[in-house]
């Protein structure tokens, strides 16, 4: 753990990469299946909790998830968290062509101070896996459903592992694949380069075990592709 990606190197990289972010469509190619779990979490959200008012975005980054969300809901009342200053600009922009009730707060989902119990949808896309050890999940999965309303749902995008090791090559292997498909191998390297030294990610079983341990009355999976999840539970 001591050689991955610092706080603040992270924030540098995501201050930096604000256009791609902007772009479902063409910036998150490495991402397999990223506009079917957006639709697939936003709905979700939609029917568990279909007259939800506060919803919080955690890892923002340009605000996709929130947009997609009110497209569905447009009457929410918005939170959006992200480490980056430039990418929480970039998202208050698009955000405010939908809504005037829209706000975002700078700084890291682990240490910030939101009122408990407030939302009735959290959204986590691609940020999960940015955690690190057992205790930094288990406190994470704790605040966020604190932060929750009775019934409000967490729903989230994300990358993972499989639980065995024999698997977990298979999966990695598959995907490596695909990224030398679109990209030639110096692509693939450099994608998997990134990918070992900035993110922790962990299985789906281990997350839906973990809700279920600090609370959530029910966790369900909505999609996998190879080491690409959208998943959530309800408080």
């Amino acid at each position: 753990m001591q050689n991955k990606s610092t706080v603040q190197e992270i924030t540098s990289r995501f201050d930096n990469d604000v256009e791609r972010f902007s772009n479902l469509q063409t910036g998150q190619v490495s991402t397999l299946d990223a506009q079917l779990s957006l639709e697939l979490i936003t709905e979700a959200a939609k029917r568990l909790v279909p007259h939800a008012v506060n919803l919080l975005d955690i890892g923002c980054g340009a605000g996709n998830y929130t947009l997609k969300m009110l497209g569905k809901l447009p009457d929410l009342n918005c939170t959006l968290v992200d480490l980056s200053k430039p990418m929480l600009h970039r998202a208050l922009q698009r955000v405010s062509s939908l809504t005037e009730r829209a706000e975002v707060i700078q700084g890291d989902i682990r240490t910030v101070d939101l009122p408990e119990q407030q939302f009735d949808i959290i959204l986590a896309g691609a940020v999960l896996h940015h955690l690190r050890d057992d205790s930094d999940w288990e406190l994470t999965f704790k605040k966020l459903y604190n932060l929750l309303k009775p019934g409000g749902c967490l729903m989230i995008s994300d990358l993972i592992l499989q639980n065995t090791a024999e698997l977990n090559t298979l999966i990695w292997d598959k995907y490596g694949d695909y990224l030398e498909a679109i990209g030639g191998q110096d692509y693939k390297n450099k994608v998997l380069d990134y990918i070992a030294k900035e993110d922790s990610p962990r299985s789906i079983i281990y997350q839906l075990e973990l809700m279920t341990s600090v609370g959530f009355s029910n966790v369900d999976i909505l999609h996998k592709n190879l080491c690409f999840a959208a998943y959530g539970g309800v408080k």
